[in-house]
């Protein structure tokens, strides 16, 4: 189901782009991520921050854009335990949004996108200093929603608020009811 919805979003950003106007942009920010789902709530999780950076294409004039994107994003969670434990995950996310303008510089957006992971690791802190260990428990793949608020600002400066909602358990082998979900604040230009 998510890969039949990923190449028709892919298919719809490219069939729309026949007849499109189109620019390119980059964007960054800050990323509030956490553990989502009905196993974390036993859990002292608390969102991690983290950093996301990388370059989209609006295809589309009017009131209607689709936007393919690709970002690397710093994503995971900590714990209030004895160490101040840290999932630290590292992902390369494809976000294909559908852009709606609503208004004078605003609009709203929402579509699929899937997460391929690059690095993971969890790290403690232990008598003073930071043990780091790579883990090889998280799926390589994650798939998710992202919607949001935007606002765009003369000269193609651009601002938008975003959550992203994941879909894909993210251990592997387990039954664990745990997904990666959290908030991004970007800051943007297209050129």
């Amino acid at each position: 189901m998510r890969k039949i919805l990923l190449i028709a979003a892919l298919f719809a950003a490219n069939a729309f782009a026949v007849e499109a106007q189109s620019g390119l942009g980059i964007r960054g920010g800050v990323n509030f991520f956490n553990f989502g789902g009905n196993d974390v709530s036993e859990n002292n999780y608390t969102n991690r921050a983290g950093f996301h950076a990388g370059a989209y294409a609006s295809l589309g004039g009017g009131a209607i854009a689709i936007e393919p994107g690709i970002f690397y994003s710093v994503k995971g969670t900590q714990n209030e335990d004895a160490i101040n434990s840290r999932a630290i995950l590292d992902y390369v996310d494809v976000p294909v949004l559908l852009r709606l303008r609503a208004g004078e510089g605003f609009n709203v957006f929402a579509g699929p996108q899937i997460s391929f992971l690059t690095r993971s690791k969890i790290e403690g802190d232990f008598g003073g200093s930071t043990v780091s260990l790579e883990t090889s428990n998280i799926r390589e793949t994650d798939t998710g929603l992202v919607f949001g608020v935007g606002y765009n600002m003369p000269k193609g400066f651009n601002i938008q608020g975003s959550y992203d909602y994941g879909m894909t358990p993210v251990f592997k082998d387990s039954n664990a009811d745990v997904y990666n979900r959290g908030f991004k604040l970007s800051f943007g230009y297209t050129f």
